[in-house]
């Protein structure tokens, strides 16, 4: 009998210290939290709320069922999204905005208290959409795309400011795509056609205006001609009259004699028969 209750009460020693064992091992480990690379903790107390100090890499003491930990990552994320937002001309744009961004680790607890761990998806596509219009509005269609480095500078430059209102920050900011609707298309196409016959009807005048001018030039040169001659005549006599005729004469012989198919016979008292003969 003493035996058996020995060794009773040895187990129940033994069962208690395991049990207590457990419950040391349950309280520690609920004792400790763990912070990984790239990342930081705040730590919610529930009497003194969300306190200032904040955890970096390792493990870390805090009370159980006191305090509680969240875990924020610090590391630069992606976010893309895209907005629609009229130009200046009231045309319809198309941007596709692409972010890296980070929170400031000095103010995870103000992060953690206004935002949640969600921040950047609550944050980043509302101020993104506000920006892009903004900027967007102050620009023509066609400004978007020859002057698109001033555009994207502007965009970086208030997505920048705006984000550090809730004490993020932006490493990158770029416009990945930009696209016009379907009505702006039709009318880049028709201002391209109407340009092209405004330079057709331009050429046409030109044109004209040319012609014009060379039939002045050509009758005002006839006209002088003609003056000459009328003064060389009454001058002259007839004996200019009759050199020209002569020299005339003369011109269209010698173009004759070229030709194969004439045939030129001396004839009487001065004159010359000139025959013309096909060829067979």
């Amino acid at each position: 009998m003493g035996s058996n209750q020995a060794a009773a009460s040895f187990l129940t020693n033994l069962a208690r210290a395991a049990f207590g064992a457990g419950v040391a091992a349950t309280i520690l480990n609920s004792s400790l939290y763990t912070v990984d690379g790239g990342e930081r903790a705040v730590l919610f107390d529930r009497i003194r709320g969300v306190l200032p100090e904040i955890a970096g890499e390792g493990t870390h003491f805090l009370i159980p069922f006191l305090q509680r930990p969240y875990i924020f990552d610090i590391r630069t994320k992606p976010h893309t999204f895209s907005s629609v937002s009229g130009t200046k001309d009231l045309q319809m744009v198309n941007l596709t905005l692409r972010l890296l961004s980070r929170p400031e680790t000095s103010n995870l607890p103000r992060i953690f208290q206004t935002l949640g761990l969600e921040y950047d998806e609550k944050v980043l596509p509302s101020i993104g959409n506000e920006v892009l219009k903004a900027v967007v509005a102050q620009f023509n269609a066609d400004q978007l795309l020859t002057e698109r480095p001033r555009v994207s500078a502007l965009v970086r430059e208030s997505l920048i400011r705006r984000a550090k209102d809730f004490n993020l920050v932006l490493d990158d900011v770029a416009i990945t795509h930009l696209s016009y609707g379907p009505e702006f298309s039709k009318a880049v196409e028709a201002k391209q056609v109407a340009q092209q016959v405004a330079e057709r009807s331009k050429f046409v005048v030109a044109k004209a205006e040319q012609e014009r001018r060379a039939a002045v030039i050509r009758a005002e040169g006839e006209s002088e001609a003609a003056r000459l001659i009328s003064e060389a005549t009454k001058e002259a006599g007839m004996g200019l009259i009759e050199l020209r005729r002569i020299e005339a004469s003369r011109e269209i012989a010698a173009t004759l004699a070229k030709n194969p198919n004439v045939t030129y016979l001396p004839g009487g008292e001065g004159n010359r028969i000139l025959m013309g003969l096909r060829g067979r």
